[in-house]
C-alpha cells in the first residue's frame, strides 16, 4: 500500500453517495456517560462550576466507538452545509493536515464542510469523532449514513439524544455546544452571517474554548459576524495549520 508524504497509510473514506441503498444500520453497543465524565478524559474538565452547570443540561451523551480517543488532541473542523467547493476543499485539506499532525478531527457530520473535514482525516489515516444531532439510531442525512456507521465502527460517535427519540430544530444548536465543550478548538472554515455555525462560534467563547476562523472567512466583506470574535480572547484568525497547532498546543 502507498503511503502519504507525512508517511501515513491512507484508509479509504466510505462513499458518500444518495439516499438510496441499503438502510441505515444503527450500532449495537451504545454507552451512556456523564458529559463530566468525557470532558475528564480529555482533561476539559477544567471549567467554572457555573460553566459545567450549562454543559449538564445535556446531562448524559450516547457513545457507540472508542470513547479513548477523547484523550487526545482534539479540534472540530465545522461550517457551512452548502459550502462552496474552495470551502469543501480547504475542509478535507484541514482534516487530513490535522490528522497527519496526530490531532482528532471533530465535527458534526452535516454536509459540506462537516463531511469534507472528517472524510480528509479518516481518509489521511487518522481518527475521528462525530457529534450528531440526532439519535444514534438515525442517520442525518441520510446520504451520509455509510459514513457514520464507518464512524461508530472505527471512531467515536455521539449523541446527547435519547435513541427513538424526535429531532427537533433545538437538537442542533445544543450539539454545538456539546462539539465545543469537548473540542480544544472549533475552526470556522466557511459560514454565512445566518450559519447555525455561528452557534458553535459563542459556546467557545462562553466555555473558554479556542474559536479559530478561517482568513477567507475574516477577509469576507459581504459578512458582518466575524468582527463580533475577531480581538476576543482565545480567538485565531487561519493561517496556517503549523501556526494553529503552535497556538494551540504550545511546546
Amino acid at each position: 500500500m502507498t503511503v502519504d508524504s507525512e508517511g501515513h497509510r491512507p484508509r479509504r473514506a466510505p462513499a458518500v453517495g444518495g439516499p438510496r441503498g441499503p438502510k441505515y444500520v444503527p450500532p449495537v453497543s451504545v454507552e451512556q456517560r456523564a458529559i463530566g465524565d468525557l470532558l475528564a478524559i480529555g482533561g476539559r474538565d477544567t471549567l467554572a462550576p457555573k460553566q459545567m452547570d450549562f454543559l449538564n443540561a445535556a446531562a448524559n451523551l450516547f457513545c457507540a466507538g472508542n470513547v479513548a480517543l477523547l484523550a487526545n488532541r482534539c479540534i472540530a473542523v465545522i461550517g457551512a452545509r452548502k459550502a462552496s467547493d474552495l470551502g469543501r476543499r480547504r475542509a478535507r485539506q484541514l482534516g487530513r493536515q490535522l490528522a497527519a499532525a496526530g490531532v482528532v478531527v471533530v465535527s458534526g457530520l452535516a454536509e459540506g464542510i462537516d463531511t469534507e473535514a472528517l472524510t480528509g482525516a479518516i481518509e489521511a489515516g487518522g481518527s475521528v469523532v462525530a457529534v450528531i444531532g440526532t439519535p444514534l439510531d438515525q442517520a442525518y442525512p441520510a446520504k451520509n449514513k455509510a459514513l457514520q456507521e464507518a464512524i461508530y465502527r472505527d471512531h467515536l460517535l455521539i449523541s446527547q439524544f435519547q435513541p427513538g427519540t424526535r429531532v427537533f430544530p433545538s437538537n442542533f444548536p445544543a450539539r454545538n455546544r456539546t462539539m465545543a465543550a469537548l473540542s480544544d478548538a472549533s475552526v470556522v472554515i466557511e459560514a454565512s452571517d445566518t450559519s447555525g455555525t455561528l452557534h458553535q462560534a459563542a459556546e467557545c467563547q462562553r466555555l473558554g474554548r479556542w474559536l479559530v476562523i478561517a482568513k477567507s472567512v475574516v477577509e469576507n466583506q459581504e459578512l458582518t459576524w466575524p468582527e463580533k470574535f475577531v480581538g476576543q480572547p482565545r480567538t485565531l484568525i487561519l493561517e496556517s495549520t503549523s501556526s494553529l497547532l503552535g497556538e494551540i498546543y504550545p511546546s
